[in-house]
């Protein structure tokens, strides 16, 4: 799908001015959501740019890495060196005049520039500024905060990988992901609640608490009985069957989550009995002899393909699916109408880009510029 700045109702945040100091992948991907909404997102970056322009391969057409432009669409960029004063100062008249500031330096560095919170409110109370960080302001102020290290250090790499296999991270920042939509939770709160207070207020996330949150269950586990959860692989402490299973030709998955699902599953198989089986009568009785159950299970399924079985159990309201590429599940997404790839044309430049999985009936989401070169709106003094 090919989209431009030529539809004519505004977006949800249409009139919200984001000075945005981020780098990487929280902030950035945060405030990229909010630019598709239809917030105005004034990038600023230091003269060598985000560290993400220089993470490649792999790269787009125009030679753009495609981390950066992961998070970065509809926005401008500004090159501002903080240490020089006159840029300082636009910094300043910037960050003065927007609705949200949000920054992921070290805790202290914007209080050095007179860019923090409670400096800002002396000339706009309305403000809000948001501050993300690896490990939060107090005793971890000074820890590097890196996805990897939060994965490892947060617990998610204990539960993730095979039993008897190292530690694994997952395949994708996805501590940075949650704390960006975390940060964004809180600054769409704020700027709510400013709608009738007036006034703005500080808001504070950390890539260790953002983590604990998203691992729900089993965070929760841990919490309530004083005991970690391990690895499982890719199977489910709670649920069986809810795993990859091999098949004739490729890995299926099964998300049984209820006995009737279970019983339609075995019904598919051609060995309905099962269902009665006194090992499998319930979720806990199959959690209790997964091994058994995983056993009986791959045999009947090495008839067929994953595909072919993830069709047929599908049909009767089975969950189940073959384990596809990221390529593969952009082409699924297309076929079920999902438009999961938008096109941004600028000034003879396309990016073809993961469209925003929001939608709205009244206020769509908008997909005005590509991911900006450094600088491409200087000068810095077009916003006043």
């Amino acid at each position: 799908m090919t989209v431009g700045p030529d539809d004519p109702y505004p977006g949800a945040l249409a009139g919200v001015r984001v000075a945005d100091f981020s780098r990487v992948l929280a902030g950035p991907y945060a405030t990229m959501l909010m630019a598709d909404m239809g917030a105005d997102v004034i990038k600023v970056e230091p003269p060598g740019g985000d560290d993400t322009r220089r993470w490649s391969p792999p790269v787009d057409p125009s030679g753009r890495p495609t981390y950066f432009a992961a998070a970065n669409r509809n926005k401008r960029s500004i090159v501002l060196d903080l240490t020089d004063d006159g840029d300082l100062s636009r910094a300043l008249d910037l960050a003065t005049s927007a609705d949200v500031v949000i920054e992921n330096f070290r805790p202290g560095v914007m209080d050095r520039f007179g860019l923090d919170h409670q400096s800002l409110t002396a000339t706009n109370p309305r403000v809000i500024s948001c501050s993300i960080t690896g490990f939060g302001s107090g005793p971890g102020a000074t820890m590097p905060g890196y996805d990897v290290l939060v994965q490892a250090m947060g617990g998610l790499m204990s539960i993730t990988g095979p039993v008897d296999g190292p530690s694994t991270k997952v395949g994708v920042a996805v501590v940075d992901v949650i704390t960006g939509l975390h940060a964004l939770t809180g600054i769409q709160a704020a700027l709510l609640e400013r709608s009738s207070s007036g006034i703005g207020q500080r808001v504070e996330v950390n890539l260790l608490s953002s983590l604990l949150s998203g691992l729900v269950n089993q965070a929760s586990a841990a919490a309530a009985t004083g005991v970690s959860p391990t690895r499982t692989g890719n199977a489910h402490p709670s649920i069986a069957p809810y795993e990859t299973f091999a098949t004739a030709e490729g890995d299926l998955v099964l998300a049984v989550g209820n006995d009737r699902q279970f019983h339609r599953l075995v019904e598919v198989l051609g060995q309905p009995s099962l269902g009665w089986d006194e090992r499998f009568t319930s979720n806990s009785s199959r959690v209790q002899h997964r091994g058994a159950l995983r056993q009986v299970l791959e045999l009947l399924l090495a008839d067929r393909s994953a595909v072919e079985w993830g069709d047929l159990l599908r049909a009767v309201g089975v969950p189940a699916g073959p384990v596809q590429s990221i390529g593969e599940a952009l082409s699924m997404a297309e076929g079920l109408g999902l438009s999961p790839v938008v096109t941004l044309t600028a000034e003879g430049r396309e990016s073809r880009q993961i469209a925003n999985p929001v939608t709205f009936s009244r206020t769509p989401v908008r997909y005005e510029r590509p991911p900006p070169d450094l600088g491409e709106h200087q000068p810095a003094d077009w916003w006043s």
